[in-house]
Parts: C-alpha cells; structure tokens; sequence
C-alpha cells in the first residue's frame, strides 16, 4: 500500500447527540446534507463521546455510594470517592496511581486514565460543578462493525470505521488520539515478511494502522468546543491490503503477560 496523500474533512454542523438517538443515522444524515458521496476506502473516525452519549452511558454522582475501597483510594489520589467508585466498577485492576493519577485496566482491557470516566464537553447544571459523567461505550468494536454494515448495505460501499478517544502516554507529555473500536481494515497491521528499502526483511513490524488514523482525525476532532465528532479520512488503498488482515480495535491491546512494564 503505497499512499502519496490522505484528505481529512470534519463533518460540519454535527448535532448534539442525546440518549436514544441513532448515532448512525444522524452521520449518514449529515453526509447528504453535506453531499458527501462515500468512497471505497473511506474511513469514517467518529469520537467515542457520541457513542456514549447516544447509548446513555451517564452516570450521576448523586446516585453513586462509594465503597471502603473507593474510600481510601480516593484519599491517595485525591479524588472524589464517588468517581473512584465508578473507575473501579468498570475496570479489572488498578494498574497505577499517585496523587492526581488513576490508571487502570478498563473491562474491555484498555490501559488509560480514570477508566476513560469524563465529564467535559457533556451538560452539567452549573459552570463550576461536576454533577454527571460519561462513561465509554458498551462496545466501541460492535458500533464500529454496525456503522460499517450499515453503510454498506445503504451505498454499496466498503468504508472502514475506527472509534477514537483522547487518551495520555507514558511518558510523554499531551494527549493524542487512539483507536478504541474499529471495522473494515486491518486496525494492526502485520508487516512482517516484508522489505524495507534496502531489501532486509521486516521481522517485527507491525503498525497500529487503526490508532494512527484516530490520532490524525483527532486533530480536527479537538478537544474543546469545535463540535466535530466524526472526521471522513480518504486516499487509503485498504482494498490492497486484503481482507483477510482485517481485524478491530481488540487486536490493539497487548496482552497482560507481554507487557513489561505491569
């Protein structure tokens, strides 16, 4: 797959998503409003909030009674108990924590911050009060293949589909895209076997496709008022690269026994 250039167009005037909308509806609405025909290829990167928004993944902290346990870790990270509380029900393990810091294992196995728990950019009743959060979707894996199936039983047309969330890194500072869901590409790609420029064989190579498109996409997503949850990617060859190699966002997560560093 050889790519000289990739657009990226941000769906305009995206509405605001409410509980029980359908979230796939509502892109395959706004791309005719925008007369966006859909391309082989395509790759439609849309932000892990509406999903959640649209499955009602809210919680309010009024309804949540901390444990013992969500207690006294709180105390350690200076958080309040009741979001502790709801990191803790949706995540397997704690994985680190230090004042200010939670980092856990999410249920559906992703490594992150606060168990992707956010209350930004959702309505509260005041400016300065924390009153509701949002969790991550129930399976951004499933709403990545209904998009994709959908699409194509519509328009004739295979897109692939990658669910995306702002997450921070190790070591690094800032945040930047991952993918959390994906469907019709290979989300990691398995170069190995291949050459480099000089003829040697690739023997470890295997590029997080999925995760690089959800950091390009983030970039006209943004993180604060602009309103643009879904980003239409165009110019990959994902036919060249085979069917077969096609796999979701599960095949991002690296298994707890080859991970060094837990």
């Amino acid at each position: 797959m050889a790519v000289d250039q990739l657009q990226l167009l941000a769906l305009k005037n995206f509405p605001l998503v409410n509980p029980g909308d359908s979230l796939i509806n509502l892109i395959i609405q706004n791309l005719g409003e925008q007369q966006l025909m859909l391309e082989p290829g395509d790759v439609l990167v849309v932000a892990q909030k509406v999903v959640s928004k649209a499955e009602d993944r809210y919680v309010l902290l009024v309804d949540v009674e901390p444990s013992e346990q969500a207690r006294q870790l709180a105390s350690k990270v200076d958080k309040d108990p009741r979001l502790v509380e709801l990191i803790l029900r949706e995540s397997n393990s704690v994985v680190r924590h230090c004042p200010g810091v939670l980092i856990v294992e999410h249920k559906l196995g992703y490594v992150m911050a606060n168990a992707g728990i956010d209350a930004s950019n959702i309505e509260h009743e005041t400016r300065d009060a924390i009153e509701r959060v949002l969790l991550l979707p129930e399976s951004p894996d499933d709403f990545a293949q209904q998009l994709q199936g959908k699409v194509a039983r519509l328009f004739g047309v295979n897109v692939a589909v990658v669910v995306n969330d702002s997450v921070g890194r190790a070591w690094r500072n800032g945040t930047v895209g991952m993918a959390l869901g994906a469907a019709g590409l290979p989300a990691l790609r398995d170069r190995r076997g291949e050459k480099d420029l000089f003829g040697r064989t690739l023997e470890v190579t295997e590029v997080a496709l999925a995760d690089e498109l959800a950091s390009a996409a983030s970039i006209l997503q943004g993180e604060g008022d602009e309103g643009r949850p879904v980003v239409l990617l165009r110019g990959l060859d994902i036919a060249s690269m085979g069917q077969a190699s096609f796999n979701n966002g599960a095949a991002l997560l690296r298994p707890k026994e080859r991970d060094l560093f837990r």
